[in-house]
Formats: structure tokens, C-alpha cells, sequence
């Protein structure tokens, strides 16, 4: 699978993710002990196990959803190590609400090759209100 093919598929278990199904991104996970996992709905989880408590924690808080939009930022692609950095777009019913929220996440995803295939090592997610796609999100610092 080349590296595209990952990001599309990535991105399909994340729209998953959004109705409270972690099976897909947990797919893509490394299950080694180096990898790690900052969402809004907890502490940091380092180590498969945590990560997956993680992923089944935060996926429970969201009904109803999906990602409507990825929109990549910058990456950073090697012969062993793939990082993206996105504001992921998301509509859904966030913990045990009966409407839906639009909501924004800054997320910066890393995958490594292990033996032929590709898995997700790390993501980094938090919410933001705007962006400013003239500023330093394009590298501008």
C-alpha cells in the first residue's frame, strides 16, 4: 500500500471513529509499546493497551457523526516514517448529546513502516476555534 492509499484509508476509519467505532483506526495501530495517542477526552495513553482504552473511551462520546473534511496542512513523508498535519472537520453528537456540533480538530497523525506495512504510531489531536492559513500554520513563524 503506498502512502496515499494509507491517508484515504486513515481517513475512513477516522469518519468510523465519529459514529463510536474504534475498530477501523485501531486496525491501523501499531501494537507495540512506543506508541501513543493525546485526545480532548483524557490523559495521554503510551502503549498499545492504553491506547486502545483510549480509542474505546473517546469513540464512545461520539453518535451520529462523520468527518466531512481533511484538510492537509503540511507532511512529511520518509522511507520509514509518514507524519500529516490536518484540521479535520467533524459534525456529530458529542457525549451523550441529542444534537449535533460542528467542530474543528488540529490533528497531526504519524505512521512508520514496520516490515512492509505502514501503521499509525501517533495522534495528536486538540480543538480549535479558527484557521489561519496565512499565519503559522503554513510555516510562517
Amino acid at each position: 500500500m503506498d502512502i496515499q492509499q494509507l491517508i484515504d484509508q486513515y481517513h475512513k476509519s477516522v469518519d468510523e471513529f465519529s459514529r463510536g467505532n474504534p475498530q477501523p483506526v485501531k486496525l491501523l495501530y501499531s501494537h507495540r509499546d512506543d506508541v501513543f495517542l493525546a485526545n480532548p477526552f483524557g490523559f495521554i495513553a503510551i502503549g498499545w493497551t492504553r491506547v486502545s482504552d483510549a480509542l474505546g473511551f473517546a469513540s464512545s462520546k461520539f453518535k451520529d457523526g462523520e468527518v466531512k473534511n481533511f484538510q492537509l496542512i503540511a507532511k512529511y513523508l520518509s522511507d520509514e516514517l509518514a507524519i500529516i498535519f490536518e484540521v479535520e472537520k467533524w459534525r456529530a453528537k458529542v457525549g451523550g448529546r441529542e444534537e449535533v456540533s460542528s467542530f474543528d480538530l488540529r490533528v497531526t497523525t504519524t505512521f512508520r513502516k514496520e516490515g512492509s506495512d505502514w501503521k499509525l504510531i501517533h495522534r495528536h489531536e486538540d480543538p480549535i476555534a479558527s484557521i489561519n492559513a496565512d499565519g503559522p500554520l503554513r510555516g510562517e513563524l
